[in-house]
């Protein structure tokens, strides 16, 4: 699937100019429910799901969006039974394969966030290949996080600042949020300004705690295998009804 040319900011939405937030933020919830919905199995709602991925990345950028971050897998997940994460693990290779495809022919840059190790070997091989393959892209750039939880991933950064301050690479004095940030899975990746999750849920499940303080929330219970580009300008809509102060007032 090749991809249109990415609109200028902001686009038109209904007369009005609407200005299309840098980078959005996605938990794709619902996968399961949709299919139980559709009497079939929860692994078809994960596989429709993937597919949707690869559309709502075209969509994005297309709308203008430079940075999309989704919520593919938490460290929690594990909990879920053996059969649905084995499938999951097997969607994930597959999803891989067509990724690495998708970013060679539009362009995109994909980064991963969370901690490879527990996957299998050949997963981490896959992924580790997904990303230095696109690693010069400069079209949309997708972050998957996978394996991913907020807080394991401040835990591994401060066991690395941790390190690099008793091998004298750092001093306390040295450390700072922008510092902090640097340490984190997203270094170099601005925060979110706009965070979505689907199928009805207003909670974080542990997603970006630390690079979502100022952004923006949006919950819609439309499941994600159903989710469209009418309803991702739906949310970029509501996002331009905000009033972002960062904590301060306006004059």
């Amino acid at each position: 699937m090749r991809w249109g040319i990415a609109s200028a900011m902001p686009f038109d939405m209904g007369g009005e100019a609407v200005a299309v937030p840098k980078h959005v933020a996605i938990i794709l919830d619902g996968n399961g429910r949709w299919a139980k919905s559709k009497g079939m199995p929860r692994n078809y709602g994960h596989v429709k799901g993937a597919q949707n991925l690869e559309v709502i990345c075209r969509d994005a950028w297309n709308l203008g969006i430079k940075y999309l971050t989704v919520y593919l897998f938490s460290t929690e997940n594990w909990k879920r039974s053996s059969d649905e994460v084995d499938a999951l693990m097997t969607l994930f290779r597959k999803y891989t394969k067509t990724c690495m495809k998708t970013a060679r022919d539009n362009n995109m840059k994909v980064r991963v966030l969370g901690e490879p190790s527990a996957l299998a070997p050949d997963l981490q091989e896959s992924l580790a290949k997904l990303v230095e393959s696109s690693k010069d892209n400069t079209g949309l750039n997708f972050q998957i996080a996978i394996n991913y939880g907020s807080r394991d991933e401040i835990v591994r950064a401060v066991r690395k600042i941790s390190a690099d301050c008793a091998a004298g690479r750092l001093i306390p004095e040295q450390i700072t949020e922008e510092c902090f940030a640097g340490y984190l899975d997203t270094a170099g990746i601005p925060d979110p300004d706009l965070l979505i999750r689907t199928s009805g849920e207003q909670r974080l499940s542990n997603y970006l705690m630390w690079q979502l303080a100022y952004t923006e929330f949006y919950f819609t219970d439309v499941p994600w295998p159903a989710f469209t580009k009418e309803d991702l300008q739906k949310a970029i809509d509501q996002y331009n009804s905000r009033d972002r102060r960062y904590g301060g007032v306006k004059a």
